[in-house]
């Protein structure tokens, strides 16, 4: 199914005006636009979805128009080519889709309140007002809004408030922008306001709802992250105001409209004195992302949908750069290296897997190319490999260059390789086509072959892959300085290894910092040499050496039977990076033991002997003054050791619970979920349960929210667990935006996998209306490829998703979804044997 001719070559706005009427009580929008701009045929076509259109005019005069319903389109005729002044007339539904313009909902002080906004990112400005809704159709645009307004109330847009007249709110004109960067919401707000160095508005809005310190982070890491980008790219932030929005509804995490970002309320407010260290960096990291976008997404914006990862990758590297400069006592570049990195290597070793850059047309598959791990974390690896190889200096003269370029307009890749490669000197897109238009990555091979030093590449994949002889031009990083800076051929052989390591005294390693996008498979005395000293390699170094080992054990290039012997070599470090790579591989080993098995209780033992002394030196209670280290490596320690059954642990764990019993979001944030699960599946009760779940539907707290999500969902009674399924429709309850860590959380549970299995196949219409025009949709399907490691799941998988593989923006996930079940159970029964073995012997 293809999308009809672009609009905008047939009609190129160049102005709207935009008369909005909003009412809540009946949940309808009534609305005028009049759109200015150069119509290059007679019969001229705009977009609206869902529209009640009663009039169109031309030049003032009211013409026949066509409603093409399949191809979201208002077709009418233009007397002559030329400017154009056309006046649409329309009534829209006031949706609960998260789409569109839709009321979000929430309660304050007793009362159930809404809070009305906006998202238009892909496609969805079209339901808002008739428009050419493709992101190369810029235009200025000036906002009237009406609504049923109440005391109290404000309005917000993308640009100031000029005036109010007769109960409708005029904004200021807008620069020229995309129309899915358009956006505005009304209701009871309350804010805190402050300025940047260069004299910028910024602001943070919510709802009263929420205490009024829980908006001094965002505050702060907002106004600093615009100084820096300012200064980085040496372009000025181009508006009067940046308000952050946070709204009780939101599907995605955020949303970088132009002057009024729009959050998920959990991505923007915290508590200040009570939330985790690794909860405050993803905040920041978000706000840095939505404030990346500004310049590059919104003053320069991708020409079309297959240059997404323009907009999206570039962003997620420089949320990285933002927060390592304005916090650098944070290390955040830790965080990519535990997050994105080995999210993007696990997906894309996939066979079927997209590319950076991928060709699409359909509006459904527009939303499918939103694939975090490819357009977001991926491309974020491959401009950090672009970044290490340039350098800042010219990276930051070719983005300055870059944005004069094609300020207010668009560009495309190759206008980014070029600002980079003049800036330079480097031809960048020579290098960086082969790692944008071919999906996949390598595995370089270093091997000692009669006294030669080889390398070799070849695609790696994670299960059945069909090789079709890809090759990469690769940055090597190698830390010995013979070794050339790329390997662009299939085989290299590079000299007599023993002259080589004794010229460089010291273990050959390759990738050194982990930023280029491959893994390295060295050959047994090749990685002996590294073992021998592996205490002495830093911390990235180890961390990439368990994700290297752990990757290969997925691809069926050694077994996992025998890398658990050398588990403990990383036990004792205190490096959170080191221990996110061992207890990431060691996690792994869950999938091979079976429930109430003694492989089972083996695994226990030694995920036990991994932690103890970890657990002995940090304990439940954060220690005043402690690193950073240590607060983020506590998790992954406490997580460990309940898993093993710690009796001094789990009895802690429910002495804390005691002690905060009548007050348990104060429990400290970085522990409180370990001891609320840990209560729930050894200690529970009905009561507990009921308890923990009013608290749920009470709280505003995030963070809070999320860790009784957590403890909820480990409960081992069925029936309890079936009263949580039976609220995943009750959005009183559970929130459509929340609903999949919920579904994600039970479905992993093995007692109670089945009946959320269940819940999916007879209710997935029911999840198709409520979420199925959002591009966090097909993430269900991805949620249940990820979990499911029987035959027998495979086939039920097979028989429900198989009948709806051709439906626009589900073709690829369903197709992965296989593979990776495929690959998971293959795994599981060539290697079970071997791993229990290794268990019992260790």
């Amino acid at each position: 199914m293809t999308e009809l001719k672009r609009l905008y070559d047939v009609f190129e706005p160049k102005h709207y005006d935009l008369y909005i009427d909003v009412n809540r009580e009946t949940k309808t929008v009534s609305g005028t636009t009049t759109v200015v701009g150069e119509a290059k045929a007679k019969t001229i076509a705009l977009h609206q979805k869902d529209l009640a259109v009663s009039e169109v005019k031309v030049a003032g005069q009211a013409v026949d128009f066509t409603i093409d319903k399949e191809k979201d389109l208002i077709k009418f005729e233009t007397p002559t080519t030329g400017e154009a002044t056309i006046e649409v007339t329309y009534t829209a539904p006031l949706t609960d889709t998260m789409m569109g313009i839709y009321p979000s909902y929430y309660e304050h002080e007793g009362v159930k309140k809404q809070l009305v906004g906006t998202q238009f990112e892909t496609n969805f400005a079209r339901q808002a007002f008739p428009c050419v809704d493709e992101p190369e159709a810029k235009a200025t645009f000036e906002l009237a809004l009406k609504f049923d307004e109440k005391p109290g109330e404000i309005a917000l847009s993308n640009m100031p408030e000029t005036r109010v007249e007769d109960g409708v709110h005029y904004f200021d004109k807008t620069v020229k922008m995309s129309t899915y960067l358009v956006a505005f919401a009304f209701g009871e707000m309350q804010s805190k306001l402050t300025e940047t160095k260069s004299g910028v508005k910024v602001g943070v809005f919510s709802t009263k709802a929420h205490q009024a310190n829980e908006l001094d982070f965002a505050l702060d890491i907002a106004k600093r992250a615009i100084d820096f980008y300012e200064d980085f790219y040496q372009t000025p932030y181009p508006l009067p105001h940046s308000w952050q929005l946070g709204l009780p509804d939101f599907s995605a995490g955020a949303m970088e409209n132009w002057g009024l970002v729009t959050y998920r309320e959990a991505y923007l407010l915290l508590d200040p004195d009570n939330t985790a260290l690794s909860m405050k960096q993803v905040v920041a990291t978000v706000i840095a992302h939505e404030l990346a976008h500004q310049w590059f997404g919104d003053l320069v914006t991708m020409k079309w949908w297959d240059d997404l990862w323009l907009n999206e990758s570039f962003a997620n590297m420089m949320e990285y750069v933002a927060i390592d400069a304005i916090q650098p006592d944070w290390h955040i570049w830790e965080s990519f290296q535990t997050g994105e990195a080995p999210a993007a290597l696990q997906r894309d070793a996939t066979d079927g897997v997209q590319s950076v850059h991928v060709q699409v047309e359909h509006p459904a598959e527009v939303d499918s190319l939103f694939d975090p791990a490819i357009v977001y974390a991926k491309g974020a690896r491959l401009l950090v490999m672009v970044r290490s190889l340039i350098g800042d200096d010219a990276l930051r003269k070719g983005l300055k260059d870059y944005f004069k370029a094609h300020q207010y307009s668009n560009a495309t890749g190759p206008d980014l390789w070029k600002a980079l490669g003049d800036a330079s000197g480097m031809d960048v897109s020579a290098v960086m086509d082969s790692w944008l238009e071919q999906p996949g990555y390598p595995v370089v091979k270093a091997e000692v072959i009669e006294g030669e030093l080889t390398l070799s590449q070849q695609q790696f994949f994670i299960g059945e892959g069909q090789d079709v002889d890809r090759k990469w031009q690769i940055p090597l990083n190698a830390n010995y300085k013979e070794l050339p800076e790329l390997l662009t051929e299939k085989r290299v052989s590079l000299g007599n290894y023993d002259d080589l390591r004794k010229a460089n005294n010291q273990a050959l390693r390759l990738n050194v910092g982990n930023n280029s996008h491959f893994i390295v498979q060295y050959d047994q005395a090749l990685l002996d040499d590294i073992l021998s000293d592996v205490n002495q390699l830093d911390a990235i170094a180890q961390m990439q050496l368990l994700q290297d080992l752990r990757l290969l054990a997925e691809g069926r290039r050694l077994s996992y039977s025998e890398l658990i012997p050398l588990l403990q070599n990383f036990a004792d470090s205190s490096s959170n990076i080191v221990n996110a790579g061992l207890y990431r591989l060691a996690n792994n080993l869950k999938r091979f033991v079976k429930e109430d098995s003694q492989a089972k209780k083996d695994l226990q033992n030694l995920f036990n002997r991994l932690s103890e002394k970890q657990f002995a030196r940090l304990g439940f209670t954060p220690k005043s003054g402690e690193s950073n280290d240590d607060q983020l490596t506590r998790p992954y320690v406490l997580s460990a050791t309940l898993y093993a059954k710690n009796e001094q642990a789990m009895s802690e764990a429910h002495d804390l619970f005691n002690d905060h019993h009548d007050n348990l979001i104060s429990l400290p944030a970085e522990i409180r979920s370990f001891v609320l699960s840990n209560e729930v599946k050894n200690y529970g009760s009905k009561e507990l349960f009921d308890n923990l779940l009013t608290q749920y539907q009470k709280s505003t707290d995030a963070s809070y929210k999320r860790d009784l999500t957590a403890a909820l969902v480990s409960t081992t009674d069925v029936q309890l667990a079936q009263k949580l399924i039976s609220n995943f429709e009750n959005s009183d309850v559970i929130k459509p935006q929340d609903l999949r860590s919920w579904f994600s959380g039970l479905l992993s549970n093995d007692k109670s996998q089945q009946q959320t299995w269940d819940w999916l196949q007879n209710d997935w219409q029911w999840l198709e209306d409520t979420v199925g025009g959002d591009m966090e949709f097909t993430s269900y399907i991805t949620v249940v490829s990820s979990t499911f490691k029987t035959a027998e799941r495979l086939a039920e998988f097979k028989a429900f998703f198989e009948p709806k593989i051709n439906t626009p923006g589900l073709t690829r996930e369903i197709k992965m979804g296989i593979k990776a079940i495929e690959s998971r159970v293959d795994l599981i029964e060539s290697e079970r044997e071997a791993v229990e073995k290794a268990l019992a012997n260790n």
